[in-house]
């Protein structure tokens, strides 16, 4: 029997979707993380990427954090 594998979720929809989670207006987003909310805004709505600077941000106050995916066939 063959395994299918997941697809990885990517870091740009961990973050989209923690953006379009926030509890708080674009306007207090804006605020708390430093980028604009036209920024937020057009990044929520897939309409745009973001640059790795404000990914950093994004990441850092939703508290999200990159590592290493363990292999499951090693074990």
């Amino acid at each position: 029997m063959s395994k299918r594998k997941r697809k990885p979720i990517t870091i740009t929809k961990r973050l989209r979707d923690a953006v379009n989670a926030c509890p708080l207006s674009f306007k207090a987003l804006e605020r708390e993380t430093g980028i604009t909310r036209q920024s937020l805004m057009r990044f929520a709505r897939s309409e745009s990427s973001i640059r790795l600077d404000m990914a950093d941000k994004l990441a850092a106050y939703f508290g999200l954090e990159v590592t290493k995916q363990e292999d499951s066939d090693n074990g």
